[in-house]
């Protein structure tokens, strides 16, 4: 809204800093508005400039505070309008789970880049206005609730323009908050990565806009941990046995009206004999399985089904449809499967058939089944399976360190690593460094092969 009642008043000095600031302060609609300059002659000028413009009648925002002549066109954008269109600009292409990155990063960026303006909510109301219900594209249109559309207000009036960051005391002040969770204290060095990513390419966005002349970011360094690969902790990893033992467990978990175990048998199959990710198996489908009566089949894998929530994908549904991991659109992983699997997969599809669009492993009611429902029963089935020991211990912790045992037992079978990370949708260089583990109860035969090419012989009791 655009108001021709505008107050100016005399520059004060605040002398408590350690460097003396001066402060303009102004009203327009009896809404007051300030900036802080660090020498006087900056401050007169700010403030020439505003008494000109009300001199003229030109109208003032009653939202920055400041008139048309001052905004600079796209070079006085906010931080939060940078935010709004950069989310415009990138949602289309982003998968549900970047949607989400991108959020959660700018939701931490807009509140920490503000002026301290009076009247500013509590950072948990700032955070839910921004994530749900400023920023996502398909949520603008909501309904706010009130204190949610105060919030949003606030920022609008509060959000600095982008060309505040070439201030290096800002750059810092963001710099900070991306490494912190939101309780305040120190944020995991992944969690700062991804963060300061999604925020570094908003800027190189601004760059593109013209708001800025370089990225700030690149102005401050700070030493965080050192990006290393996730290596496999080998006391996860079953070996063939236990994953058999594992596999039967789970067909006794659950009512056996309702086949909750016995449906999934073949999905936790996939994860260890055909090394998929749980999402890959939740996207198998049928048509992309080779399934002969005898010997070898084949799988396909084409798409996988990431849980991402409802929030940040197209179709409102839990799971996105994605291709594969690091890989162009399209592009399929062949992974030939052993015949355990493949009978597997037989018995599971006489008896269970597939969802409507395909899909081999559904839920009750057709659904693609949520990482919750399988992660529970393989709790249930670690208990079944495994000795008291073994289940207070980190083996097959979670669904996925079947992935890790099969990608183990592939290597210790003395399949070349290069047809190992082909199967498994793996560089050989990360295949090296994270899946090249002894799996369980391997121990005694390595230590003979080392015997061995010393020429000694192991002693037995």
């Amino acid at each position: 809204m655009k108001s021709y009642k505008v107050s100016v008043w005399k520059i004060s000095v605040n002398r408590s800093a350690k460097k003396p600031t001066h402060l303009v302060r102004w009203s327009v609609e009896k809404e007051p508005f300030h900036e802080v300059f660090k020498t006087k002659a900056l401050a007169d000028r700010f403030r020439a400039r505003l008494l000109g413009a009300a001199e003229k009648g030109e109208p003032f925002d009653s939202v920055n505070g400041l008139p048309d002549s001052m905004r600079g066109g796209r070079a006085a954008l906010s931080i939060l309008d940078l935010a709004v269109k950069y989310l415009d600009h990138r949602w289309g292409e982003a998968s549900a789970k970047h949607r989400d990155s991108m959020t959660d990063a700018l939701a931490l960026m807009v509140p920490v880049l503000v002026k301290p303006l009076r009247g500013r909510p509590s950072n948990e109301t700032l955070r839910r206005a921004l994530r749900s219900y400023a920023l996502p594209p398909p949520r603008r249109e909501r309904e706010r609730p009130e204190e949610v559309g105060a919030a949003v207000r606030w920022l609008e009036r509060a959000s600095l323009p982008v060309g505040e960051l070439n201030e290096l005391s800002r750059v810092h002040e963001l710099v900070d908050a991306l490494g912190r969770k939101l309780d305040g204290n120190p944020a995991a060095t992944q969690t700062y990565r991804r963060r300061r990513a999604v925020v570094f390419n908003a800027l190189e966005y601004a760059i593109e806009l013209d708001l800025l002349s370089a990225n700030p970011l690149t102005r401050v360094r700070r030493k965080r941990g050192k990006r290393a690969l996730q290596e496999v902790d080998r006391r996860v990893v079953v070996n063939p046995r236990q994953a058999r033992e594992l596999l039967t467990a789970v067909t006794y978990v659950g009512r056996f009206d309702r086949a909750s175990g016995r449906r999934l048998q073949a999905f936790f199959g996939c994860l260890y004999y055909a090394a998929l990710r749980p999402a890959e198996g939740l996207g198998l489908r049928l048509s992309d399985c080779t399934l002969p009566e005898t010997g070898w089949g084949r799988i396909e894998v084409a798409e996988t089904r990431p849980s991402a929530g409802r929030a940040w994908t197209d179709s409102g549904e839990a799971h996105d449809r994605r291709g594969l991991k690091q890989r162009e659109r399209g592009e399929v992983r062949v992974v030939p499967i052993p015949p355990p699997l493949v009978r597997m997969l037989l018995d599971h599809v006489k008896v269970f058939g597939t969802a409507d669009d395909g899909r081999l492993f559904q839920s009750e009611y057709g659904n693609v089944v949520a990482a919750s429902s399988y992660s529970r029963a393989w709790k249930q089935a670690r208990e079944l399976g495994l000795l008291p020991a073994q289940v207070a211990s980190v083996m097959a912790a979670r669904p996925y360190d079947l992935r890790h045992a099969g990608v183990s037992q592939w290597l210790n079978s003395g399949v070349p690593a290069p047809e190992v990370a082909a199967r498994a949708g793996h560089s050989v260089d990360v295949l090296l460094k994270i899946y090249a583990k002894c799996i369980d109860g391997q121990e005694a035969e390595m230590n003979d092969r080392i015997m061995q090419g010393l020429g000694e012989k192991q002693q037995t009791d």
